[in-house]
């Protein structure tokens, strides 16, 4: 592996998968301007995911289509035959 390229400044930064509530503290360089407080009563950076995997269909087993932002309007709006 490569040295001095990997960054150094980890913190624990707080994810939140919007489509389900489900948030987890991990290690991280992602910066955020929000922040929540956690469970151990300190406060983290806050990342909003829109997927993660308690609500990716591939990790539930579950077929359910996530659109987020009309994505599939989008798409579908896009490349319809004219």
């Amino acid at each position: 592996m490569k040295q001095g390229i990997h960054p150094q400044n980890y913190r624990f930064v707080v994810f939140k998968d919007m489509s389900n509530g489900y948030t987890f503290l991990t290690r991280s360089t992602a910066g955020s301007k929000e922040t929540i407080k956690w469970e151990d009563g300190n406060e983290y950076p806050l990342i909003k995911l829109e997927i993660s995997n308690t609500s990716h269909p591939f990790f539930t087993g579950q077929k359910v289509l996530v659109d987020t932002a009309g994505r599939i309007d989008k798409f579908k709006k896009k490349y319809a035959k004219k």
